[in-house]
């Protein structure tokens, strides 16, 4: 989670959403990333994402069996599916998502038995770290008394 944390940091500084996310296997850190959305003008360069994407260049193949992903987040719909797709073994968070998260707060689709996958889901790791960068970054882009400027879009 140390390195998830530091990759969320470096997206922070980038004007990104500080989230991070790296991808192991064998006990060996194969991808690192963090959110990518502004620098590329893509919803979809979320960290989980990039990570995965990495790791499947690394490995030569799409199919991250025997891989855990930490990621300083919970996973959004979209990222939980990019997992499944995957067939990641294991995803290690850190902060819960009451508004998107899609790893046990809003929906649980690592567990959904009518998927053809499941993953393990540890959450709560080093989460009062992770929701301190998410605070800070959204605190110190807030607007008005509102809070409806460039902070309005969590992830």
């Amino acid at each position: 989670m140390a390195m998830a944390l530091e990759e969320a940091s470096a997206a922070a500084s980038a004007g990104e959403v500080p989230v991070g996310a790296v991808v192991i296997r064998a006990g060996r850190v194969i991808a690192s990333a963090g959110n990518r959305r502004e620098a590329l003008r893509d919803p979809t360069a979320h960290a989980e994402i990039a990570a995965l994407q990495e790791a499947a260049r690394v490995l030569g193949q799409w199919r991250l069996a025997g891989c855990t992903v930490v990621v300083t987040l919970e996973p959004c719909p979209m990222c939980a599916g990019a997992l499944l797709g995957a067939r990641v073994d294991r995803l290690v968070f850190g902060a819960a998502d009451p508004v998107a998260g899609a790893c046990g707060s809003l929906y649980n689709l690592l567990a959904d038995p009518r998927l053809n996958h499941e993953v393990e889901v540890v959450g709560g790791v080093r989460g009062a770290e992770s929701s301190a960068l998410l605070k800070e970054f959204f605190g110190s882009r807030r607007v008005g008394p509102g809070g409806d400027g460039p902070a309005g879009d969590r992830r």
